[in-house]
């Protein structure tokens, strides 16, 4: 078996991965042709996730020009121990109140800053419609997966 083959994660690895991190690292390209990386909490469903973003920011303003993105995920500081997950993705804007709504709830739960049941008041309902208000949704469908394992090689590099 190739090294590439060696260290790649399984379509079950990667979800588990994907879940255990807090942190997605958000690469689009500016007018300029330069990157512009930023991190990001999200939401996942399976391999699609989701975040949600102000309008106006530079990430929102470079997507409507360019859908298309790349998302990193890793941890691991020792050669031996690096473990990630790109993923190039299709985004599409999700502009409903509903949509972008439904995400920020998602991320004051997994967050720890809310829980289910604090929707469930109509004041916490009314802040969270005020912090969504300003802000749509980006949803990131990968088109392309790339995983890898270090710690497989078992310090044979």
């Amino acid at each position: 078996m190739s090294r590439r083959g060696q260290i790649t994660m399984s379509d079950e690895e990667i979800v588990e991965f994907v879940d255990q991190r807090r942190v997605v690292v958000l690469a689009t390209v500016k007018a300029d042709g330069r990157p512009h990386l930023v991190p990001m909490w999200f939401v996942h469903n399976g391999p699609v996730i989701e975040v949600w973003s102000y309008a106006r920011s530079q990430k929102t303003l470079n997507l409507r020009r360019d859908p298309r993105a790349t998302l990193l995920l890793e941890t691991g500081t020792e050669y031996a121990e690096l473990r990630g997950v790109s993923l190039e993705c299709d985004v599409e804007l999700l502009e409903s109140a509903e949509d972008v709504e439904r995400i920020g709830s998602g991320l004051a739960v997994r967050y720890g800053t809310a829980s289910p049941l604090d929707f469930s008041d109509e004041q916490a309902r009314a802040a969270l419609r005020a912090k969504a208000a300003k802000r749509v949704g980006l949803r990131f469908t990968p088109t392309r997966t790339i995983s890898w394992d270090h710690r497989r090689l078992g310090g044979a590099y």
